[in-house]
């Protein structure tokens, strides 16, 4: 077996150790309750140093894939965690369903802002917005980090709701809001030391990054948002013939 190139890649190599471990057990190469090989046949394997190993190994059991047992070794979990629960559709129709059950936690709320052209990317605002800036998890783990804006007279028509649920879902279902065009796009990309403080994983962790605009009928921007996700929880799901 070749030698791993670990050097084409910037992310800490127990990061690289874990990821290959965590797709062996995904593939069930390695099924639920087995025993693993033990660390001196992984660390010749994977060519780097018995640190490396455990360290690669104390990220998967935090995660709950793997499980050591003193004196007999270290074992793929006999449950494993639902990693990919989370089903990102490109279907306007389901947003309600996917995120409605989500509770946001708000880090920050801004009233009467403008948001950044980095956010815009070349969009014209219509008026003041209002900024939501949260993070949402699932049994107390992390899985994205959201900064949005609604525009002022639409987050005023349910301050409540705003105030407690993902403003997205309010927005789809808002009564008598009428929307002319939603857009989402995605980007693959990796956890910087910012991403990486909020969703609770390591620095160059893979993130799936959504950029989402909603306007009316006659263009009028009404939502722009960029919502981060852990990349080890996301599943993308798209009917080809729709």
């Amino acid at each position: 077996m070749p030698r791993p190139d670990y050097g084409r890649s910037r992310t800490p190599r127990y990061v690289q150790v874990a990821a290959a471990i965590r797709r062996r057990i995904d593939e069930a190469t390695w099924r639920p309750g087995e025993k693993i090989p033990p660390l001196p046949v992984l660390q010749d394997e994977f060519a780097v140093a018995r640190v490396t190993i455990r360290q690669a190994v104390e990220m998967l059991e935090g995660e709950g894939l793997l499980r050591r047992v003193q004196g007999a070794g270290t074992f793929v979990a006999a449950s494993l965690p639902d990693k990919r629960f989370l089903k990102l559709d490109l279907d306007w129709s389901r947003i309600p369903s996917e995120i409605g059950a989500s509770v946001p936690h708000f880090l920050s709320i801004e009233h009467d802002v403008v948001p950044p052209e980095r956010v815009l990317r070349g969009l014209v605002p219509a008026g003041a917005y209002r900024f939501f800036e949260s993070r949402q998890a699932r049994e107390g783990a992390p899985f994205s980090y959201a900064r949005a804006y609604v525009v002022e007279d639409v987050a005023a028509r349910a301050p409540e709701r705003f105030a407690r649920e993902p403003a997205l879902y309010v927005i789809a279902t808002l009564p008598e809001l009428a929307i002319g065009s939603a857009r989402q796009s995605f980007v693959i990309g990796a956890a910087d030391e910012a991403i990486a403080g909020h969703l609770m994983t390591g620095i160059g962790s893979p993130t799936a990054e959504a950029h989402i605009t909603i306007a009316d009928p006659d263009g009028r921007l009404l939502y722009v948002a960029d919502v981060v996700y852990r990349g080890d929880c996301v599943r993308l799901d798209v009917d080809l013939l729709r």
